[in-house]
């Protein structure tokens, strides 16, 4: 998460509070183990509320685009 909101307007307080709100959330699920697929979910979420360009950023790694049309499809879909 740190590394897609480097250099991005986005205070440290905005991102200790995404950080609290997938605590919270993986806290309410109540169980002992979550799946890393949940947790990149619920970052993804949060990036796209802070900062659109972090969002990008991260889902370009954590989905692995196999080509340009898949990642295509996540910037257009970005900018509705």
């Amino acid at each position: 998460m740190n590394l897609a909101l480097r250099k991005r307007p986005v205070s440290t307080e905005q991102i200790d509070s995404a950080i609290e709100r997938i605590e919270e959330k993986l806290l309410s699920l109540g169980v002992r183990e979550v799946a890393s697929n949940r947790i990149g979910e619920l970052v993804m979420r949060e990036l796209k509320k802070l900062d659109k360009v972090a969002y990008i950023r991260f889902a370009s790694v954590y989905r692995s685009f196999e080509d340009i049309d898949e990642f295509k499809t996540l910037v257009d879909e970005v900018r509705r």
